[in-house]
């Protein structure tokens, strides 16, 4: 499969990347990597972004997270491998995600779970995260962004 449009290389395309990295870089520093990646994972797994998934299953894996718990991100409710932070990450991300699919999109009780995990500052970042990560699976789905020859760290 070829990209319908190489929107980093377009002027007003590249701006859009550039603050898209930017606003990534700045939640980097305030959630636990483990919980970026599985967050990444699970939003780009419901969007049915395969470039996204590419990228950051073997930025997981290239950090250390296990084959295990990676092969059960899409399953993370019958699992036993995650924490209760992370499993708080994870649904207030499947909430952020599917806006469209439920009245009130995130419930009182997905923010106040993952409210007990995570302070302010993570909590900033755990939106910003879940919104920043749907942005790329939207431009990358939607110009066709082929998956299969990342690899890991390429992106920073």
């Amino acid at each position: 499969m070829n990209a319908r449009f190489d929107y980093a290389a377009n002027p007003v395309g590249g701006k859009v990347v550039k603050h898209l990295v930017a606003a990534g870089n700045a939640v980097a520093a305030a959630l636990p990597a483990t919980t970026r990646h599985l967050v990444e994972i699970r939003a780009s797994q419901l969007n049915g972004c395969g470039y996204c998934l590419d990228m950051h299953t073997k930025d997981a894996a290239h950090a250390g997270e296990t084959p295990e718990r990676l092969n059960l991100v899409a399953a993370w409710r019958e699992a036993g491998v995650f924490t209760e932070a992370e499993r708080a990450a994870l649904e207030l991300t499947e909430q952020g995600t599917r806006l469209a699919d439920a009245p009130g999109a995130v419930t009182d009780e997905v923010w106040a779970a993952a409210a007990k995990h995570h302070d302010e500052d993570q909590l900033a970042a755990l939106v910003a995260l879940v919104a920043v990560i749907n942005a790329w699976n939207r431009l990358n789905v939607v110009t066709r962004q082929p998956a299969g020859d990342y690899r890991p760290g390429r992106w920073g």
